[in-house]
């Protein structure tokens, strides 16, 4: 099998997906490969906001300025994904607090001037006494507080709402799909890449004028594939881990100092509340990030001080990524820049190949215009940037949930969260229950996540396993933790693919497994044991051996 396209693109997180849709928006041929799945890496593991990032503003004020000014084009074009983040910053009493809430006051002076490129609201300066009126679960005696405006978004759905408008428009996307190798002609100038189908074990070549290395913390060792030198591309990998609970514990999100003095925060995100993030050097398996147990306390500690709710709620899970950061030495973590580049790697020896590094989620679609404006001028492609007013998939209408409710006959709640998710195409799947009434199957009932929701994952967005469907639909990532909906889930994908229904309990097993490690961290005591009770349970009934191998098992 083999493919010829103008540019290749590597990687299927935010940067990548957003290169692809502008290139395919401007007519150009391209394809996107990615290893594990889309928003597999830091894009579907962030703190879930499209902020404008008022910490980098004394450091990197270009920063915040681009993040400002990509969020209003973001929610202009998928308005349903964006919701309001209202942030209060608390300033507990002692010797200098005036000062140092004078000095936060002043300081988001001028964050506000920032504020309406995003649609934000300006900052308010709060007496100590109005904090418990808004917020009842601060505790503690305070000067005051200001607040400040931001916004939400589903990282993941961005990903894929980005990769499904390419595909309409013409590109091809490969997942999951291992590039191994880059592939060079006589010239020596990269050429296209070789791939392995990671559930077929097919290979397959794919040339292309342009390849595009966007693999974010994977980037140096895309370049390896190369036989780039290990300078050609140097990044300073940074773990983010955040901790969620099952229910919304405030009505705003809460930033604090942690014990080291840096800010992290809680926050009301769709229907469950987060903690994060930190922020430390990462040298371990990007494939298999996990927190520790000393990360999950770095991170209550710091809330509980002033938000002490957050030891008797339940922690539900954690979820860990990398940031892609532009390397530097000798600075800590949190002074590193959140800037972007582009490197072109013919200064290295590989004409046609460039990588993507840094950035974030705020940003990527000026990021995504920058790295495309370059590829067409190598191409001589006259073609014009469209995406900060092309609607994505989904958000060319605001659709009332009472009208999804009414033509598919199913709950209130159900129908807002399929319009979250989808905006206006959520009326096609409205549409497809009305016909066939089986489609209306509650498969998760924490989230609710229906079945023609399962199809629409595999069938229009590559999902291929239980895994990447809760990735898209947020499926057994609720207070069952999958146990009451992942061997369901994994019958419907293995059927859909026209797999056997021992791939179905396979699928199942290892994404129960994956989430009992990422919650490992964080329960304790009875809910531990009961979930080791309730996880060999449902091992049993899936009939999996941990030590089988799939051969075996099909």
């Amino acid at each position: 099998m083999s493919s010829s396209y103008d540019v290749i693109v590597i990687g299927g997180g935010v940067n990548g997906t957003g290169v692809l849709r502008d290139l395919a928006l401007r007519g150009v041929k391209a394809a996107l490969f990615e290893r594990n799945d889309l928003a597999f890496g830091a894009s579907g593991n962030s703190s879930g906001m499209i902020h404008g990032g008022p910490r980098y503003l004394t450091m990197n004020p270009d920063v915040t300025y681009a993040s400002c000014l990509d969020s209003g084009y973001i929610q202009s074009i998928a308005p349903h994904l964006l919701f309001r983040a209202p942030f209060i910053m608390p300033v507990a009493r002692h010797v200098a607090a005036r000062q140092e809430l004078d000095l936060l006051d002043a300081f988001f002076d001028v964050y506000d001037r920032y504020q309406p490129l995003k649609r934000g609201k300006p900052h308010t300066r709060l007496a100590g006494a109005d904090l418990g009126k808004l917020e009842p679960g601060l505790k503690g005696e305070f000067e005051g507080a200001v607040t400040f405006d931001e916004w939400g978004i589903d990282g993941v759905r961005l990903c894929v709402a980005n990769a499904r408008d390419a595909a309409e428009h013409g590109s091809q996307i490969f997942v999951p799909y291992t590039v191994t190798a880059l592939v060079r002609d006589e010239r020596g100038q990269v050429a296209g890449v070789d791939a392995l189908d990671r559930v077929t074990g097919r290979t397959l070549r794919a040339s292309a004028k342009l390849v595009v290395n966007a693999t974010g913390a994977w980037g140096p060792l895309t370049t390896l594939l190369g036989a780039l030198p290990e300078t050609a591309l140097r990044v300073r990998p940074g773990k983010g881990v955040h901790l969620y609970f099952d229910r919304r514990l405030s009505n705003y999100a809460i930033m604090v100092k942690a014990i080291d003095g840096r800010r992290v925060f809680i926050e009301p995100w769709q229907n469950t509340s987060v903690i994060g993030t930190t922020d430390d050097d990462y040298y371990g398996d990007l494939d298999n990030v996990f927190s520790t147990t000393d990360e999950a306390r770095y991170l209550i500690e710091a809330i509980a001080r002033v938000f002490p709710v957050v030891r008797e709620a339940r922690l539900i899970g954690t979820y860990s990524g990398v940031r892609p950061t532009l390397y530097e030495w000798g600075k800590a973590e949190d002074a590193l820049s959140r800037e972007h580049a582009i490197v072109d790697h013919e200064t290295h020896g590989a004409r046609g190949l460039f990588s993507m590094i840094g950035g974030k989620l705020a940003s990527y679609r000026i990021f995504a215009e920058e790295m495309t404006d370059v590829l067409c001028g190598s191409l001589n492609d006259k073609g014009r940037c469209t995406t900060m007013s092309a609607k994505l998939p989904g958000g060319d209408e605001i659709v009332p949930p009472q009208e999804i409710e009414a033509t598919a006959g199913i709950d209130a709640i159900s129908a807002s969260r399929l319009v979250y998710r989808h905006g206006s195409r959520a009326r096609g799947l409205a549409a497809q229950m009305a016909n066939d009434p089986k489609l209306t199957e509650v498969v998760c009932s924490c989230e609710p996540v229906r079945r023609v929701e399962i199809h629409n994952a595999v069938k229009q967005e590559w999902a291929f396993d239980v895994d990447s469907v809760a990735r898209r639909t947020r499926l057994g990532l609720g207070s069952c933790g999958g146990l009451h909906c992942a061997a369901r889930c994994g019958a419907i994908v293995a059927d859909l693919l026209e797999q056997s229904p021992a791939c179905g309990r396979r699928m199942a097993y290892d994404f129960l497994e994956r989430a009992a490690k990422h919650r490992s961290s964080v329960v304790r005591g009875t809910q531990l044991k009961n979930e080791a009770v309730a996880f060999a349970y449902r091992q049993s009934l899936l009939a999996i051996h941990p030590n089988a191998t799939r051969e075996s098992e099909t």
